[in-house]
C-alpha cells in the first residue's frame, strides 16, 4: 500500500461504512433475526481455532485423528484469505475482506486503515460478530485466546491500561500480542463491573524447573481459561459458546529464551538434549518427518508464471511475481517443520481435556485460520498465497447427530458464521457471505457448496506487520493482491500484478488437480475448456459479490 492515500482506499471506505449502515445494530437487521427460546435444546459449540497450522500437522495429533474417526471431517476446507486478520475477521462475521474492510494485519493508514483491530471497528464489523446473535439466542459467550493484531493495552493518563471491551462476549480473556513469543506476555480479563482488566504473565526465570516455565507457556494458560469457562458453563446448565484462539503454530517473534527454536514448543515436548529428531511429534517419530510430506516442497516455479489475457482472446506470458531469494535451505524447512509439529501437541493435549470437560450436547469445532508454506513453490516460509499449502486448513466437527465420516462439500470460513447461528436454533444473519453447512454433520452427502472463494489484498508491510518476521521468510510483500475460485477440476487465480491501487494489471494462473499440488500453469492451454470457463464465470460473480450473489456464487 502506498502513501499517500489513493482514490480508490478512499472509494473502499466509504463503500464498506455506507454498507454496514444497513446491517446490525440496527433496528431493521434486529427485526430480522428470529427469536429462539434460550436454553430449548440447544447444544453448546465449542470452536478451537488454530494459527498459522499446515495440514500435514493434522496426522501428528492423536485427538484430532480421534475427533475426525469419532465426527465429519471436511476435506475441502478452505479460508477467504490465507493471511491472520483478515481470515479471523471473516470468521468472526461471515464476511469476505471486500466487506469487512480488513484487508491485511496492520492499519497502514491511521485515518482509513485496511488492516487489523482498527480496520476491525472502523467499519463496524464488532457489530457484526456472530457472537451476538447467539447471545440474543440465550447463549452465554467467551473468548479465549489470539483475537487480533492491533488489539493491545493502551496508554490512559500516562498509566498502561487493558484495550477496550470488545462487545459479543460475555467471559472475555484475550491473550495479547507478546503471547507469539510463548512466554512473558498480558491478558485481559473483565472484572466485576464488567470492565477489562491487564493480567500479567511473567516469564520466568529459564533456570526454573522446566515444569514451572511450562505452566507459564501461553498454550497452558490458554487451556486453562478455556477449562475454567466450559467446567462453570456446564455447571449452569444453560448453552454456551466458547472460541479457543491458539498462538500456535505460528512462529515467536522475540525469544523468550535464548534457547527458543523459531517455533517454540513446550519444554515437555522438546528433546532434553535438543536433538534435532527427539522430542515429541504425537502419532509420529520426529526423525520420521521430511520434507516428503510438504507437498510442492521446492518444485520449480519457472512454469507457474501467469498468463495475460487479451481482449482478443489471445494469450502470452506475463511477469512472474515469485521473484524472492530462495534463503531457507533444506535443513531450516525441516527443523521448523519438526518444531511446529512438536509445538502442536500442546494443542492437541488441550482438545483431549476440552473433549472430557464438555457434556454430550457439544459440538467441538477445529480449525485454523489459515495454513502455511515451508518452501513449497520456492516461497520462503509463510502464508498469504490461493495455493493448498496456505488456503487449505483442517475441519473437523464433533457433537450430537454427526455421521462420522470425510465430507466432500467445498467450505470456507466465512461459512462458520451461519453455521454456528443454525446449531444454535437461528436463522442465519442475511449480511452473511457465507452459508451454513449444519445440514452436512449429520447428513453426509446433502448439497452444499461446490466451490470456494479466495480474496487477498497486497499491502506493503509497515512497523508492526507480524508476517515479515524471520518464520515467514517476509515473502508477505511480495504476493500481489489476488481474487481466485477453487473447484472439484481446479483452481482459477486472478493476480493484480501492479502494486498501485488506483491501476490494474490482470494476469491469470490455471491449476488442474488431477496433478499433483499447482504443479504447472496451464491458463494458456486450458482456459477455454469448459472446466475453465466455469470457473471464470464464477469469478466474475463473486468480485465484489453482494451476500446473495455470494452464497450463489458457491453452489
Amino acid at each position: 500500500m502506498r502513501a499517500p492515500l489513493t482514490r480508490s482506499l478512499v472509494a473502499l471506505g466509504t463503500t464498506i461504512l455506507a454498507a454496514t449502515a444497513i446491517l446490525p445494530g440496527n433496528v431493521a437487521a434486529s427485526a430480522s433475526r428470529q427469536a429462539t427460546p434460550a436454553g430449548a435444546g440447544q447444544p453448546n459449540i465449542v470452536l478451537v481455532l488454530m494459527d498459522d497450522f499446515s495440514l500435514e500437522l493434522l496426522a501428528t495429533m492423536p485427538e484430532a485423528q480421534r475427533m475426525k474417526a469419532d465426527g465429519a471431517s471436511y476435506a475441502n476446507a478452505f479460508v477467504i484469505d490465507s493471511l491472520c486478520c483478515p481470515s479471523r475477521a471473516s470468521i468472526l462475521t461471515g464476511q469476505a475482506p471486500h466487506h469487512t474492510g480488513v484487508l491485511t494485519n496492520t492499519p497502514n493508514d491511521p485515518d482509513i486503515p485496511i488492516g487489523g483491530y482498527d480496520a476491525f471497528t472502523t467499519y463496524g464489523n464488532q457489530d457484526r460478530q456472530f457472537s451476538l446473535a447467539l447471545q440474543d439466542a440465550g447463549y452465554t459467550t467467551g473468548f479465549v485466546g489470539k483475537f487480533m493484531n492491533g488489539y493491545e493495552a493502551r496508554t490512559v493518563d500516562g498509566t498502561t491500561a487493558a484495550p477496550e471491551r470488545v462487545p459479543g462476549w460475555d467471559v472475555w480473556n484475550p491473550i495479547l500480542g507478546g503471547g507469539y513469543n510463548g512466554w512473558g506476555y498480558k491478558s485481559v480479563y473483565l472484572d466485576e463491573d464488567g470492565d477489562p482488566q491487564l493480567q500479567n504473565h511473567p516469564k520466568p526465570p529459564r533456570t526454573s524447573p522446566l515444569e514451572v516455565i511450562d505452566r507459564s507457556y501461553m498454550q497452558t494458560v490458554t487451556r486453562d481459561k478455556a477449562l475454567d469457562f466450559i467446567q462453570d458453563q456446564e455447571a449452569s446448565g444453560e448453552p454456551y459458546f466458547l472460541e479457543v484462539a491458539t498462538y500456535g503454530p505460528h512462529s515467536q517473534l522475540q525469544k523468550a529464551y535464548p534457547d527458543s527454536p523459531q517455533f517454540p514448543p513446550a519444554y515437555v515436548d522438546r528433546a532434553p538434549d535438543a536433538s534435532p529428531t527427539g522430542g515429541n511429534c504425537g502419532t509420529t517419530a520426529c526423525g520420521d518427518l521430511t520434507l516428503a510430506d510438504l507437498a510442492g516442497w521446492n518444485d520449480p516455479r519457472d512454469d507457474n508464471a501467469p498468463t495475460y489475457l487479451r481482449e482478443d482472446g489471445t494469450v502470452e506470458p506475463a511477469p512472474a511475481w515469485r521473484t524472492n531469494e530462495v534463503s531457507l535451505t533444506a535443513d531450516q524447512a525441516l527443523t521448523r517443520y519438526r518444531d511446529r509439529a512438536r509445538m502442536v501437541q500442546s494443542i492437541d493435549r488441550m482438545l483431549t481435556e476440552i473433549r472430557a470437560a464438555v457434556g454430550p450436547d457439544t459440538y467441538v469445532v477445529l480449525t485454523a485460520d489459515n495454513g502455511f508454506h515451508l518452501g513449497q513453490h520456492q516461497l520462503n516460509g509463510g502464508k498469504g498465497t490461493p495455493y493448498d499449502s496456505d488456503a487449505r486448513v483442517p475441519l473437523v466437527v464433533v457433537g450430537p447427530g454427526v455421521v462420522p465420516g470425510e465430507r466432500a462439500q467445498h467450505v470456507n470460513n466465512i461459512d462458520l458464521a451461519p453455521t454456528f447461528e443454525e446449531l444454535a436454533g437461528r436463522r442465519p444473519e442475511r449480511f452473511r457471505d457465507g452459508r451454513s453447512f449444519a445440514d452436512t454433520l449429520w447428513r453426509p452427502g446433502a448439497p452444499g457448496a461446490r466451490y470456494a472463494f479466495y480474496e487477498h489484498t497486497f499491502a506493503k508491510s509497515v512497523p508492526g506487520e507480524v508476517d515479515s518476521d524471520q518464520g515467514s521468510g517476509g515473502t508477505i510483500d511480495i504476493i500481489p493482491s489476488f481474487v481466485a475460485v477453487r473447484g472439484a477440476e481446479g483452481l482459477l487465480v486472478r493476480f493484480d500484478l501492479d502494486p498501485d491501487w488506483e491501476r490494474t494489471d490482470h494476469a491469470w494462473e490455471l491449476y488442474r488437480y488431477d496433478q499433483p499440488w499447482e504443479d504447472v500453469n496451464v491458463f494458456a492451454t486450458d482456459h477455454t475448456q469448459p472446466w475453465a470457463r466455469d470457473l471464470m464465470r464464477r469469478l466474475e460473480l463473486w468480485d465484489g459479490c453482494q451476500p446473495d450473489v455470494c452464497r450463489a456464487a458457491a453452489r
